[in-house]
């Protein structure tokens, strides 16, 4: 693998900076907000935000011929599980923990694309995959033990990285002539009338006015974290193999981790310590390319 460009250095510093300090604002918007209706919140947020950048800069709204199928799928995959998922996650876990479950998604990716498109799996991205993983049990077996809906969490939060793989592979594998900053607004606005129906059905009709703090929190979630943070990881899974791209994630839950100690108070361990530099070694692993023999 060549060496990564400043330019995807930078995308990628942007990302996880972004969407790192978004979870724990899960935890604060979800203290007051259900979770479908929070959802509801985001995607209209990140819909009315894409639109007016789109307008902005004169890019197409137009799905090429062909590509509703592919472009269902990643939006059901990338977007309409994920948002569930994660949020159903936090209510079980703490932020940060959550966080490190769903962004298993590089070991997904990784099991996926030897299984199933038979990639090969160099011993580089085995030891950072190993070391991911031992990251994320460092980090959920001793919630076993302190929170009894812990399997839960570990439930919902493996299934929002495993849909996320699923979505990474679609978006990475599919042609998308002219499309841009579109491919992230299709894929919002595909989801948001089922899980508004989700949220009517399941959570009803909002009894009371959320406050000044959830609010923001989720309008925050929607305009910056779902517009800009997914589209820049569309970006990137466009400059990059699938299997790097999704291993250059793995940053994103220390992030997590630290917000939701600073912001949240949620506790640090010495195995949280452990899972947060295992994941240092992991992403090195992935991202710098080894001495050429």
């Amino acid at each position: 693998m060549n060496r990564v460009s400043p330019k995807v250095l930078a995308l990628l510093g942007a990302l996880t900076l972004v969407w790192g300090t978004n979870w724990p604002l899960f935890r604060i918007a979800l203290d007051e907000i259900p979770v479908w209706t929070f959802r509801t919140i985001v995607l209209l947020a990140a819909v009315a935000m894409l639109t007016v950048i789109l307008l902005l800069r004169g890019e197409s709204f137009a799905v090429p011929k062909g590509k509703w199928p592919a472009l269902i799928a990643a939006a059901a995959m990338n977007i309409g599980v994920w948002n569930i998922a994660t949020s159903l996650a936090v209510l079980y876990v703490p932020s940060g923990h959550a966080s490190v479950l769903a962004y298993t998604m590089p070991l997904w990716v990784a099991l996926l694309g030897f299984a199933v498109f038979g990639q090969r799996l160099t011993p580089r991205l085995l030891a950072a995959i190993a070391i991911g993983a031992a990251a994320v049990a460092a980090l959920m077996i001793p919630n076993f033990q302190s929170y009894a809906r812990a399997p839960a969490g570990l439930f919902w939060g493996l299934l929002a990285g495993f849909c996320w793989a699923v979505g990474t592979f679609i978006v990475k594998r599919t042609s998308w002539p002219g499309m841009g900053l579109s491919l992230t607004f299709w894929q919002v606005v595909i989801c948001l009338p089922p899980i508004a129906l989700g949220a009517l059905l399941l959570d009803g009709l909002p009894t009371h006015w959320p406050s000044t703090k959830a609010l923001a929190a989720t309008l925050y979630t929607g305009a910056i974290p779902m517009a800009f943070g997914t589209a820049t990881w569309f970006a990137l899974v466009k400059l990059l193999p699938a299997q790097v791209a999704a291993l250059s994630s793995i940053a994103i839950p220390i992030v997590a981790i630290v917000s939701g100690i600073l912001i949240l108070h949620e506790p640090l361990s010495w195995l949280q310590a452990a899972a947060i530099a295992s994941t240092v070694i992991s992403l090195w692993l992935a991202l710098v390319p080894g001495r050429q023999r």
